[in-house]
């Protein structure tokens, strides 16, 4: 399996571990949101009228991204910790997969809208561009990560 097939879900966990900590929550995830504007903005190099566009465009998918992933994906995490899934009959079984498998959906269309609306705005360049960048940035924040955890 390739690393960029793995490095989402260890950025999943991560950022999963980061919100189980109610108290910081909120402020941690500010923090990073503002590291990556401020590096995503860098990289990208969009002219006022792209960033204008984009902007609201890319808040409102990470936002809706982000309640996805960490509301409903948290609860179905923690009906998979190895007790629940040995004890769960078939029939939980199947329609625990399948609301994973309806998020998973969300996710999809969610992402499908994105770029659609994305490609009203950048050039296909661009949003390889971002797609790079949000790659880079991942590692960047992964690495810091590593990084502090290794000096604790």
């Amino acid at each position: 399996m390739k690393i960029k097939n793995i490095l989402p879900i260890i950025l999943f966990f991560i950022s999963f571990s980061f919100y189980a900590q109610n108290d910081k929550t909120d402020e941690k995830r500010e923090k990073i949101k503002a590291y990556k504007v401020s590096f995503l903005t860098t990289e990208l190099e969009l002219t006022s009228t792209e960033a204008e566009k984009f902007w609201p465009i890319y808040n409102t998918y990470d936002d809706k991204q982000y309640e996805l992933r960490h509301e409903k994906m948290k609860m179905y995490l923690r009906k998979l910790d190895d007790d629940n899934i040995s004890t769960m009959s078939e029939k939980e079984a199947a329609a625990l997969l399948s609301q994973i498998e309806s998020a998973d959906k969300e996710l999809y269309v969610l992402r499908d809208k994105y770029n659609s609306n994305l490609k009203k705005i950048l050039s296909a360049r661009k949003i390889l561009k971002l797609k790079k960048s949000e790659d880079d940035f991942n590692r960047k924040l992964l690495k810091q990560y590593r990084d502090k955890a290794a000096k604790n």
